[in-house]
């Protein structure tokens, strides 16, 4: 691995891939590398192994811009998306770049050399030492070693097998057991059909209900349109349809809630017929409020209404030595429990993260076109959409950074930085207005975010597109500089 390269790109998901392809594309005379603390690539998809674990919404969107997504099915389990991180990494000639086992433990940004000193350990143990021009952050948003835990009362006293999605058990038999799923999101919405398939019974255990919406796992449009079009043309125009879509419908949401709500409730209340209850399956909170919870040809549905599975609405008392006390009284019996409770956000991979020997603290800096920020030079990190694919963020930052990188080489520029003044008068704004746990236990994090573009992490793709297309790189607050101060200029 080239200990100098121009980017150091760290991990080898779906962020760092992107990045790296796109590196290849718009920013070819620049050299990268790229580092990944696991033995394979794919992050997220190669560390969850949960039954059922797929997309949560549709790969046309979920994909990248620049790969059409070609299987039949629209939402793909995540063997599927591994295939085709795999493919887009070996046809493009990206895995030669990447040092796996490699974890970066810190990093610093030298205004003097202009350049980062990253120290990073081996699977060995072995400390190695890089020195990048430009440190891009593709390590996701949220701590690979610690989930959340809800610490419930008696959790030692189960005497059966307690599980949590990020770290399932690749021997795990649950064929004929009964099994208690804790949580409501997008992990337990996916388990749950999986499990009840083998599992004498399972029980989605909810504070309170999320609202699903049932869509095919197939896109015929998508298929029809791929046996007419090119290929590259049918997935850019499936693309198109199913982004805008998506926009529309959180609009709408936020928007009009009480219509949206009504037609979800009316198509979850006849995909369960006689299982179906306003307690169990009709939040207390607007549609898009949390994110919308995708269920692929209705699968959760069918499971309920089957009698396979079922859906508690209640609280936790304490666990005991054969399942669940509920603060209503009642009790589930458990062989197994999932505690499906959410994840730890994080920001900037949990690396030691200084700039001239003075520790970086994100909640001090301002976001800048989505993944730069305030003050600190050569540095960009990816946080995805809320409302929209993960990935749609990711080929916008990537593509981005890498114009970034060419007009720093035009301008002969060592250092990027976007210049934010002391008493620049903005005013804090909340971009987010979710009010999932995951968010609200790690707002401290967070980086501030002003009223308007470009000191926002927006959540509008459709905004962001526009603002990149119009917005030129050299806006006049991205400075460009060389090592030691002194500002770059074009060649006369």
């Amino acid at each position: 691995m080239d200990a100098n390269p121009d980017v150091l790109i760290v991990g080898a998901g779906i962020s760092g891939i992107s990045m790296a392809a796109h590196m290849k594309m718009v920013s070819p005379g620049r050299s990268f590398a790229i580092a990944e603390r696991r033995h394979n690539l794919g992050g997220t998809w190669d560390l969850f192994r949960y039954p059922g674990i797929r997309s949560d919404s549709d790969m046309h969107s979920f994909g990248f811009r620049f790969e059409p997504w070609i299987d039949e099915q629209s939402i793909a389990d995540g063997k599927n998306i591994l295939a085709y991180l795999n493919r887009v990494v070996d046809e493009r000639g990206i895995r030669e770049h990447i040092a796996f086992g490699h974890k970066v433990v810190s990093a610093n940004f030298s205004t003097a050399q202009a350049r980062w000193q990253v120290e990073l350990e081996d699977a060995a143990g072995k400390r190695h030492r890089m020195n990048p021009r430009f440190l891009y952050l593709g390590s996701g948003y949220y701590d690979y070693d610690d989930p959340y835990d809800a610490l419930f009362v008696g959790k030692g006293e189960f005497e059966g097998t307690i599980v949590h999605p990020q770290f399932w058990p690749e021997a795990l038999d649950y064929k004929g057991k009964k099994v208690v799923i804790i949580g409501s999101g997008a992990t337990a919405v996916t388990i749950l059909p999986a499990m009840a398939k083998d599992a004498a019974h399972v029980t989605m255990l909810q504070r309170t209900p999320t609202w699903m919406g049932a869509r095919p796992q197939k896109d015929a449009i998508a298929n029809f349109l791929r046996k007419v079009l090119p290929e590259k043309l049918a997935y850019k125009v499936t693309r198109f349809k199913n982004i805008r879509m998506h926009n529309f419908i959180f609009k709408r949401a936020r928007a009009k809630p009480e219509k949206v709500a009504a037609f979800l409730t009316r198509q979850t209340q006849k995909a369960l017929g006689p299982a179906w209850s306003e307690k169990d399956f009709v939040p207390p909170y607007n549609p898009w409020e949390q994110r919308l919870c995708l269920v692929p040809d209705g699968d959760l549905f069918e499971a309920v209404k089957a009698g396979k599975a079922s859906v508690v609405t209640d609280t936790i008392e304490r666990f005991d030595a054969s399942g669940i006390q509920l603060t209503s009284g009642g009790h589930l019996d458990a062989d197994i429990i999932v505690t499906a409770t959410g994840l730890t956000l994080t920001m900037g991979g949990k690396i030691a993260l200084t700039l001239d020997g003075k520790p970086i603290d994100f909640a001090e800096h301002w976001f800048y076109r989505g993944c730069m920020f305030s003050n600190v030079p050569n540095f960009a990190v990816v946080f995805g959409y809320l409302n929209a694919s993960w990935t749609l963020r990711a080929d916008n930052t990537a593509n981005y950074v890498c114009e970034v990188l060419n007009r720093m080489q035009a301008l002969g520029a060592e250092i990027a930085v976007p210049a934010l003044p002391e008493d620049h008068g903005m005013a804090e704004d909340n971009p987010y207005a979710f009010s999932s746990g995951y968010l609200e236990r790690a707002r401290h994090l967070m980086p501030k975010s002003a009223a308007s573009l470009p000191w926002r992490h927006n959540m509008d793709y459709l905004a962001d597109v526009k603002d990149f297309r119009e917005r030129p790189v050299d806006d006049g607050v991205l400075s460009f500089e060389k090592a030691g101060g002194e500002m770059a200029r074009a060649a006369e």
